[in-house]
């Protein structure tokens, strides 16, 4: 599975509606409102690489009110909830 991570600038008037639009896309797992210097931020699951490009270039970038977007690709991933989830298999929590 390929993640990228995409920062995306969208038109302040319509920020709600470029969530929705991009949450919406195949390719999309997660869509982020956030402070700083992008508005939303967008995580893009794929099995290939060239679906990467069809994702972001060819679906993100044209709903209406993305004005840029800043694409990172991640190589690993380091998650406390997965590693939980892996050495927890078969133990109860005390909580």
């Amino acid at each position: 599975m390929i993640t990228a991570i995409v920062m995306i600038e969208a038109a302040t008037d319509a920020i709600p509606e470029v969530a929705e639009a991009v949450a919406d896309l195949d390719g999309v797992s997660e869509v982020y409102s956030v402070a700083g210097a992008v508005d939303l931020i967008a995580v893009v699951r794929v099995r290939e690489f060239e679906q990467v490009a069809e994702v972001i270039a060819g679906r993100i970038n044209k709903v209406p009110g993305v004005i840029d977007t800043d694409t990172h690709i991640a190589f690993r991933a380091y998650s406390r909830h997965d590693l939980e989830a892996a050495f927890s298999i078969g133990f109860e929590t005390s909580d």
